[in-house]
């Protein structure tokens, strides 16, 4: 299901809680909500819609790649960028990392480890930040 957008600054400043196979319908929404977003959108995170779970989506250009419950594991690279979101208006200047290695459960929950550099590692770095309340 589409999903509105979540602007509100204090529920999107929130830590979000472990994703459990019992919130399969949070994957499903932001998939959704990615695809009627897309002309705008490279990511998402479920507080973005509503859900103060931990589970994001990211485009990889072919296809979308939902991540359960990521951890950042390892970064190198370093670098200023600035982003838009779509909770936000505007832009805004953060760090990022080049490089980035990612610990998560996929959509079945089955555990994945994945490096990621340059435009997708940025776009993975922005929608965890959303996890942890982070708001660029």
């Amino acid at each position: 299901m589409v999903k509105p957008i979540v602007r509100d600054i204090f529920y999107l400043g929130q830590k979000s809680e472990e994703s459990t196979k019992d919130d399969m319908q949070v994957a499903k929404d932001l998939q959704d909500t990615l695809a009627a977003n897309r002309a705008g959108c490279v990511g998402m995170a479920a507080n973005m819609i509503g859900y103060k779970k931990r589970t994001i989506i990211v485009s990889m250009g072919i296809l979308d790649l939902i991540m359960n419950n990521p951890v950042l594991i390892s970064k190198s690279g370093e670098y200023e960028a600035e982003e838009g979101c779509l909770s936000l208006d505007g832009t805004r200047k953060t760090t990022r990392y080049k490089e980035i290695e990612v610990e998560y459960e996929d959509i079945n929950f089955k555990k994945q480890k994945q490096k990621f550099t340059g435009f997708p590692a940025q776009i993975v770095q922005h929608e965890m930040d959303h996890l942890e309340g982070k708001i660029i």
